[in-house]
């Protein structure tokens, strides 16, 4: 603060103290061994030691001697004796303004100047009476209070108005305290009215009757949360006055408040003396809250400094409890008179001529003192304090001191240790070693005083021995307060100290117990004569203290240890809540176990999660208690049934309730069809409980059949988990016979099923499994058969078999009559046989039916293809062949309905490259037959004459043009089969053996040598007419298009570039 302008005289300067650390307990080094975990950061030794006031040099130069000084909010007034007011602001230290009041120093002299607790209103008087107002955030000049014609002696402000509103201009309600001992009531207002004086109103309120002057006044209105009194207290140089009671008014209502209070009898202490400075001071821990209230008070008289604490409490008229006188050092009376003091929270600070001295208000001892470094005839003024910052300064005519305040509390805790008081003490100890000191004292007094209790937790937090402390309560036998004390040693020893901590828990442990022992027997003995309720909640509360105490250092016990303990002591209970504690959960269902205590036991399991006490306990728990044991299963889906399979298998040969279900089946259900288990060893395990006999009724399959049916399968195979060969044998033995039946169905040995179901005469489950092989007919009616033989031949009951053939539609009764006797009695089956020779005749009617209906059908077809030989189509004179684009009507040549036309060898050469392979084969056989059947023809001219069979294969190989060319090769791509077959169908040779010899060219004209029988000529119409059929029955040209749709236009390893982009 003001660090620019300040200069430290006695020290150099202040180096920034490093944080507070912890300084432990300190034991020696024999007592490594008892060091607990300290509870409280050590200081700096430095700061332990550093000085409590430090008195340094403002940097100021007085352009004039300086006549008074105040100082409040950081805000520094100082009159000069030009008249000049210099005002610094100490958070902007450089900026420093000068008012000048518009009087001649021979005209004025200041004799004070005054500031308010927020530090915007100064007052200045002068000797001449003449006082003016300057409002520090204001742009006027200082204005002359024309109405104030006094001497001011002392003000006191209204704290609580002006801190708490920081823009008001009023100064609220002010007492002013008068050199001719009158005291006034006044309000000035700082705002800015031409016509306005500032000082709204002045009165006179009280004139004391020895006239002195008013050398302090200060008031509080109290409670501070609803001010509905006010406190005054006024100084002389000779008394002091106590003025309370009801103002006249609220202060934040404005206008005169203190008229009435005055009249009443104040409370008045005379000091009587000689006339010296007299000064009323008050100290207020939070002065810069505007609610707070003054805690203590002193007055600087003749005698002494009269001091007290303010009671704003109190039921009485004084307000000051232990008020007290401290008398002036006599050391210091070559320095001339006090001429000044200030109040701190723990000290005096007093001011000589010629030194600064500090005396503590707790002992009266002095603590400081320093000369102060005065220039030649330079005069001490006076002492201010800054009582919202808590700043103190010293100021003479020619220089300014400030009185630092750091370390004022150094030695407080001392002091109050002096005194007894412990707790005062330890809340301004600031060091752990100053904390030991005052817990060790603490511990001692306590101890001392027979407070054992106390004692011993004064000792858990100081430095004093262990073994010392242990050995001081059992001389005193005081095992209670032993067990606190170890408590809270245990409690703030430090985890690394394992070893300690696990014998200071098991210390406690034993101590528990014997307590707990000792109430037992007190209860057991005075339970006749004696009302031992009490007794009995204590036992309860030490037994709930113990079972904490295990919950909270479980990790520092030894389990082994403290279970010989709590044995040693018969404690059941406890020795069941440490092995729950622990999560030793193996010991308690042991004990329980051997308590027979079956429920318990399955309780203890529950309430755990180690699955490996489920199977280590299963077998004596299924045994004992099986519901309760499976029930404890079914909420833990996590347990491997295959690892429970012992403890299911005690049940299989025990004895059991009929009328309570298997436990074992319950539990396997659970595991087969909620848990979805698929393991064979569990589904054959379910099987064999539900055979065997304790299972389930062996007069009732009901169960085993359910469980067979709704199993579960595998999805691939679709046969069931559980082994069929394992089952059926198990079935078998037990005579199980549905079941025997469902398996062999299950197998697929329908036949086995129906034998063995009728072996032991059940028909119904014989016909059942009659009907399941549903795609194999032929199976169906053989096993029907065998249900039928059975029926007839060994129940011999025609009547039944005849019902029987009602029930299936696979049977008749001429499947059915081999198997009656020869000499049976037809009368009894007379009927059913009228009845199939009248359905056969049914029959037999309505096949010849369809029969004449497809006569029908197959005329009508014959009728329409004569009609279609007649259709005709009309073919231009100039139509060209599709193929060869030569004149269509040059030679033999086909119309298709689709309007494309081909000259015959076009077509056959076109239709053999997609027509398949039996059709080719067909087509060369009639082309060998009608080539043999028909004659060489005789060629008119006189060229040689050519057989034909050259003939034909040269034009096999003429190709006509370039279509032709590209129609062979899309059939060739369409069809790569029966290439071989193709080239051996000549185009040429089939043209001219379909063809009449009057449509060859150049071959008409000829006779034939002789006549053809009938039976050849018919023969070879014949082969025309089917060679015609095959080659004729569709278009070629857009059959191949469509059968060539799904092949490839490039084939397989072909290379083609065509169709690169």
């Amino acid at each position: 603060m003001f660090d620019d302008y300040v200069e430290h005289a006695a020290a150099p300067p202040a180096v920034p103290l490093p944080d507070l650390q912890y300084e432990g307990f300190e034991p020696s080094p024999n007592e490594q061994e008892n060091t607990l975990d300290p509870g409280l950061p050590e200081a700096d030794p430095a700061a332990a030691t550093a000085p409590i006031f430090d008195l340094c040099r403002v940097q100021y130069a007085f352009p004039a001697p300086l006549a008074a000084f105040v100082v409040c909010s950081d805000m520094l007034a100082m009159a000069l004796a030009t008249n000049i007011i210099v005002l610094i602001e100490l958070s902007h230290a450089d900026q420093i303004v000068k008012v000048q009041i518009p009087r001649k120093p021979s005209e004025m002299t200041v004799h004070k100047i005054f500031m308010d607790p927020s530090g915007r209103h100064i007052i200045v008087t002068s000797t001449q009476g003449e006082n003016w107002y300057l409002y520090r955030s204001g742009k006027k000049p200082p204005r002359q209070l024309k109405s104030f014609k006094m001497v001011i002696e002392s003000l006191a402000w209204n704290k609580a108005a002006l801190l708490s509103s920081s823009h008001s201009k009023s100064t609220r309600e002010i007492l002013i305290g008068s050199q001719n001992g009158v005291v006034y009531e006044a309000l000035i207002d700082a705002e800015e009215d031409f016509f306005k004086s500032p000082d709204r109103y002045l009165q006179t309120v009280l004139t004391t009757r020895e006239r002195q002057p008013i050398t302090g006044i200060k008031f509080d209105f109290f409670p501070p949360s609803d001010p509905r009194k006010v406190l005054v207290i006024l100084t002389t140089d000779t008394r002091i006055y106590q003025y309370a009671g009801v103002p006249d008014r609220r202060s934040e209502d404005g206008g005169r408040v203190f008229s009435s209070l005055f009249t009443t009898q104040p409370q008045m202490n005379d000091f009587p003396g000689d006339k010296r400075q007299s000064e009323l001071h008050y100290f207020s821990p939070n002065a810069d809250q505007a609610l707070s209230l003054p805690k203590s008070m002193a007055w600087l008289t003749s005698h002494g400094v009269y001091h007290g604490m303010l009671n704003f409490d109190s039921a009485s008229e004084n307000f000051i409890d232990s008020g007290d006188l401290l008398s002036y050092p006599s050391s210091f009376e070559s320095s001339g008179p006090v001429t000044s003091m200030a109040l701190t929270e723990f000290h005096f600070i007093l001011l000589y001529a010629d030194r600064v001295v500090g005396i503590c208000n707790l002992d009266k001892k002095q603590t400081f003192e320093e000369a102060l470094p005065l220039k030649h005839n330079e005069q001490v003024k006076g002492l201010a304090a800054d009582p919202v910052r808590k700043t103190y300064w010293v100021y003479t005519d020619q220089s300014l001191f400030e009185l630092v305040v750091d370390n004022e509390d150094r030695d407080v805790w001392k002091i109050y240790l002096h005194k007894g008081r412990f707790d005062v003490a330890l809340r301004y100890a600031k060091t752990a070693s100053q904390r030991d000191h005052v817990l060790s004292a603490q511990a001692n007094s306590f101890f001392a005083e027979g407070r054992y209790f106390q004692a011993a937790q004064c000792y858990a937090q100081c430095s004093v021995a262990f073994e010392e402390v242990a050995l001081k309560f059992l001389d005193a036998g005081e095992r209670d307060s032993l067990r606190s004390y170890l408590i809270s040693r245990l409690e703030r020893t430090r985890k690394s100290d394992i070893t300690q901590r696990m014998m200071l828990a098991t210390w406690l442990v034993e101590f528990y117990l014997s307590k707990c022992n000792e109430l037992d027997d007190i209860v057991a003995s005075e339970s006749v004569s004696h009302d031992v309720q009490n007794l009995q909640t204590e036992r309860i509360i030490l037994e709930g203290d113990l079972r904490q105490f295990f919950e909270t250092y479980k990790g520092n016990l030894d389990p082994e240890t403290v279970y010989e303990l709590i044995q040693g002591h018969g404690r059941t209970d406890m020795y069941l809540h440490y092995a729950t504690v622990i999560g030793d959960f193996q010991r308690v269902i042991e004990h329980w176990i051997l308590e027979e205590e079956w429920k318990k036991a399955i309780d203890v399991i529950d309430r755990q999660s180690n699955l490996d006490l489920y199977y280590r306990f299963g077998p004596v728990l299924m045994r004992k208690a099986p519901k309760d044991t499976v029930d404890s299963w079914l909420k833990q889906d996590a347990l491997d049934p295959l690892r429970l399979v012992p403890s299911l298998l005690q049940l299989q040969h025990a004895p059991r309730d009929p009328l309570s279900p298997n436990q074992a089946i319950r539990y396997l259900n659970h595991v087969v069809f909620e848990l979805h288990n698929t393991l064979p060893t569990i589904h054959n395990l379910l099987i064999t409980f539900y055979v065997s006999p304790s299972g389930a009724s062996t007069e009732d399959d009901g169960p085993l059949l359910r469980f067979l049916s709704t199993a579960p399968a595998d999805p691939l195979t679709e046969k069931p988990y559980y082994d069929l060969d394992y089952a059926l044998r198990l079935c078998k033995q037990a005579g199980r016979t549905q079941p025997c039946v469902h398996i062999y169905s299950k197998m697929g040995l329908w036949e086995n099923s129906v034998d063995l179901a009728l072996e032991k005469g059940d028909l119904e489950l014989a016909k059942l499994n009659a009907d399941k092989p549903e795609d194999d007919q032929q199976l169906r009616k053989k096993l029907w058969l065998k249900i039928a033989r059975y029926v007839v031949q060994d129940k011999k009951d025609i009547k039944t078999a005849m019902r029987f053939l009602e029930n299936t539609d696979l049977l008749k009764i001429e499947d059915v009559l081999p198997f009656f006797p020869d000499f049976v009695v037809i009368d009894d089956f007379k009927e059913e046989i009228t009845n199939a020779l009248e359905g056969y005749s049914t029959q037999i009617n309505g096949l010849k039916s369809k029969m004449d209906e497809a006569t029908r059908t197959a005329d009508s077809i014959k009728k329409d293809i004569t009609a279609l030989r007649n259709r005709f189509v009309t073919v231009d004179a100039g139509e060209q062949c599709s193929v060869c684009s030569h004149l269509l009507l040059t030679r033999q040549f086909y119309v298709f309905p689709c309007r494309h036309t081909f000259h015959a060898d076009c077509l056959i050469g076109l239709a053999k490259e997609y027509l398949p392979q039996h059709a080719l084969r067909r087509i060369l056989a009639l082309q060998n037959e009608l080539v043999k059947a028909a004659p060489a023809p005789q060629i008119n001219g006189s060229g040689p004459r050519q057989p034909v069979t050259q003939r034909t294969l040269l034009s096999a190989n003429f190709v006509v043009n370039p279509l032709q060319t590209g129609t062979r090769a899309i059939g060739r791509n369409l069809l790569s089969a029966g290439d071989k077959l193709r080239d051996l169908i000549v185009p040429d040779a089939l043209a001219a053996a379909v063809s009449a010899p009057a449509w060859m060219p150049g071959m008409g004209g000829g006779r034939r040598n002789g006549v053809e029988g009938e039976g050849r000529k018919a023969k070879t119409e014949k082969l025309r007419a089917e060679l015609e059929d095959v080659l004729a029955s569709s278009c070629p040209l857009c059959e191949s298009v469509v059968a060539g749709l799904d092949k490839p236009f490039v084939k397989e390893g072909e290379v083609d570039t065509s169709w690169t982009l």
